[in-house]
């Protein structure tokens, strides 16, 4: 079994954030693989489903960014996933707008959401697909920038690497990375 999980923060206020990409590629995830996400358990909401014949597990926190590892942890442990078998999908203020990087391990750079799944997991040794929200606009604080909505001029080139972070998940699933 897989737990996915998209990384965000709950609420109308910061739906079309930055910081809400990883919620947003796993709604379109859940979408492609016809996979409902309704069910409340582990500070947050997941569905399970199946992708490439794989059980897969789909969890959106709602704990907050900062606390993300909350949920994570809980749902980790209660269906017994392996680190290994555990991708976080979040915003990367460090890469390019429309790109997208995936690391079967890694620190969390500066990503505090990062940082508290790794506090709560007791290790860094998971997969991860990082999408890019950067870079921050000179005259910009970082903290003011990420939890600003989408601009309309960037929401096509943002919707595009969800697809390139959902097929990114399929291959991890499938074992294409090393």
């Amino acid at each position: 079994m897989w737990l996915i999980t998209g990384l965000g923060n709950p609420g109308t206020k910061y739906y079309k954030t930055w910081h809400n990409l990883g919620f947003l590629a796993i709604d379109l995830l859940a979408e492609k693989h016809g996979i409902t996400i309704g069910k409340s358990k582990f500070d947050g909401e997941y569905g399970k489903g199946r992708i490439e014949g794989e059980d897969v597990i789909l969890l959106k926190p709602f704990t907050y960014m900062n606390n993300s590892g909350i949920s994570v942890a809980a749902a980790a442990k209660f269906f017994k996933v392996e680190p290994s078998k555990i991708i976080i999908m979040y915003d990367d203020i460090d890469i390019e707008c429309g790109k997208i990087r995936v690391r079967t391990k890694g620190s969390a750079g500066t990503h505090n959401g990062m940082k508290s799944v790794i506090e709560h997991l007791g290790t860094q040794d998971f997969p991860r697909v990082r999408i890019g929200t950067g870079p921050v606009p000179e005259h910009w604080d970082l903290i003011n920038y990420v939890l600003s909505n989408v601009p309309e001029e960037k929401r096509l080139e943002v919707f595009d690497s969800f697809g390139l972070a959902c097929d990114a998940v399929v291959d991890l699933i499938k074992g294409k990375y090393d």
